[in-house]
C-alpha cells in the first residue's frame, strides 16, 4: 500500500504557514495554493475563502481531502486534522472515504428522528391490534415528548434530556404520567433498537430517578347496606336512561366502563345468555365471554328499546357512530352525591371481588377470571386450563341475587 505525502527537506521541517501569514494572503482572479507541509495546503478563492486541503497518495492515486475553512478551522487544528488523516493512510484507510461514510450516517440519522421513530412504533401498535385506549396514551405520551426532542436525531437523545422533560410533568406533581412516560418514550428506544437505528435505551439509567407515586385505589362501596343504597339511587336516577341501565350493568357483570362502554349489540346472544367480548377490546388482550344472570338480560331488552338502532349499547348523544364519553358514568355518581373518594364507574369491580370473597362461596380463581384477570403465574396458568364457567354462571346469578338483597336493606 504506497502512501506518500509532500515533506520539507529536512527530518523536522520548519512550519511554513503562520496565522499572520495566512491573515494576510489576499484573493486573485484565480484559485492558488500555499504549502504548509506533510501534504497540507491552503487554497485561497478569488472570492476571499481559504479552504484547508491535504493532498495524498493512496492505491496509486493522488487525492485530495478537505479539512475545513480557515478561520473555523485553525492552522493548529488542521495540522491535527492532517496528522491524523496520515495515520489512517499510513493503515490503508482513506480518509476521504470514512469522512463521506460518516456524512451519510449523519444524513441517515437525521431521518431517523424521535418523532419519526414514534410513528412507526404506533403503527406497529395499530398492526397488533391495540386497543383505542392504548394508542391514544400512545399518541399523547408522543405529542408531550416531541415537544422537547421529537426533532432529534434518535442517536442523539441523551438519558439527561429524557429527564428534563420527565421533570417538568413531576413539576405539576403528575408523578404517575411521569413514570408512564419514561416507560412510553423506552418501548420506542427499544424499538429503535431492534430496527437498527440506535443502539441503547437511555430511559434504563432513569429507573430510579423520578418520584415514586402513592398507589390510590380507586374509590369503591363494599359495605352491603351502603351499596344497597348506591343501588337504589341509581334506579331512580332521573337523568338519561342509558345512563342508569349503565350503572346498573356495571354493578351486575362488573365489567371495567371501557369495556361496557364500547359493548356493541352484536357481541351479546340473549338466548345463551352470554356477552363475549373479542380479544381487541380488552385490556389483557384475551377473548372474555360473560354469563348473562336474568336481571342482566332484563335490563338489556329495556335498553334495546332505546339504542337498539345503534351499533353501541350505550351511543353518544351527538353521534350514534360513537361510544359515550368516559367521563358520563363518573358524573352521573357524582350528581347522586357520591364524590371520587366514595366511589366511582370502576368501582363496582372491587364491590364485586370483595364481597364475593367475603362470601367464601367460591373459587378465587372463577372469581379472577370473571373479571378478566390473568394469572401472572405462567406455570400456575398453564394448569389452569378451565375458565370455571359452570361456576361463573352460578356465581353471576348469585351476585345479581345478592345486588336485589341489598337494594332492599339499603
Amino acid at each position: 500500500m504506497g502512501v506518500s505525502a509532500n515533506r520539507e527537506k529536512s527530518d523536522t521541517p520548519s512550519k511554513i504557514l503562520s496565522d499572520i501569514k495566512i491573515r494576510n494572503l489576499k484573493p486573485k482572479e484565480k484559485l492558488y495554493k500555499v504549502s504548509d507541509f506533510d501534504g497540507l495546503y491552503i487554497a485561497v478563492k478569488p472570492n476571499g475563502s481559504k479552504l484547508w486541503r491535504l493532498k495524498y497518495r493512496i492505491d496509486g492515486r493522488v487525492k485530495t481531502y478537505s479539512i475545513g475553512v480557515y478561520p473555523a478551522v485553525s492552522l493548529a487544528q488542521a495540522r491535527k486534522a492532517r496528522d491524523a488523516a496520515r495515520v489512517q493512510i499510513a493503515q490503508g484507510i482513506d480518509p476521504s472515504e470514512v469522512k463521506q461514510e460518516e456524512k451519510l450516517i449523519r444524513r441517515e440519522a437525521q431521518g431517523h428522528t424521535f418523532a419519526k421513530i414514534g410513528l412507526e412504533f404506533l403503527d406497529k401498535q395499530r398492526k397488533e391490534g391495540k386497543s383505542k385506549a392504548t394508542l391514544d396514551k400512545t399518541e399523547y405520551h408522543l405529542k408531550m415528548a416531541n415537544k422537547d426532542f421529537g426533532k432529534k436525531p434518535i442517536t442523539e437523545i441523551t438519558a439527561p434530556m429524557i429527564l428534563k422533560t420527565l421533570r417538568k410533568v413531576e413539576a405539576k406533581g403528575n408523578y404517575e404520567t411521569a413514570h408512564r412516560l419514561r416507560a412510553r418514550i423506552g418501548s420506542i428506544f427499544r424499538y429503535a433498537v431492534a430496527s437498527g437505528v440506535a443502539e441503547t435505551d437511555p430511559t434504563y439509567a432513569l429507573r430510579d430517578a423520578l418520584i415514586r407515586p402513592t398507589r390510590v385505589h380507586r374509590a369503591a362501596i363494599t359495605d352491603p347496606k351502603a351499596l344497597g343504597q348506591l343501588l337504589n339511587a341509581i334506579d331512580a336516577f332521573e337523568g338519561q336512561t342509558t345512563t342508569r341501565i349503565g350503572l346498573q350493568l356495571l354493578a351486575l357483570l362488573a365489567q371495567r366502563p371501557g369495556e361496557s362502554r364500547h359493548a356493541k349489540w352484536q357481541e351479546f346472544d340473549l338466548e345463551e345468555n352470554v356477552w363475549s367480548i373479542p380479544a381487541e377490546k380488552m385490556k389483557m388482550r384475551r377473548d372474555h365471554s360473560i354469563p348473562l344472570p336474568e336481571q342482566a338480560r332484563q335490563i338489556l331488552h329495556e335498553l334495546r328499546k332505546f339504542t337498539g338502532h345503534s351499533e353501541f349499547l350505550f351511543p353518544s348523544l351527538r353521534s350514534v357512530k360513537r361510544p359515550m364519553s368516559e367521563n358520563t358514568l363518573n358524573a352521573a355518581l357524582r350528581r347522586m352525591g357520591y364524590s371520587g373518594e366514595e366511589m366511582t364507574a370502576h368501582g363496582f369491580r372491587a364491590s364485586f371481588s370483595t364481597l364475593a370473597n367475603e362470601s367464601s362461596l367460591w373459587n378465587p380463581d372463577a372469581i379472577e377470571r370473571a373479571l378478566a384477570h390473568v394469572e401472572k403465574n405462567e406455570v400456575r396458568r398453564a394448569y389452569a386450563r378451565g375458565e370455571h364457567w359452570d361456576e361463573r354462571v352460578r356465581l353471576a346469578n348469585w351476585w345479581a341475587m345478592e345486588l336485589d338483597g341489598f337494594r332492599q336493606i339499603g
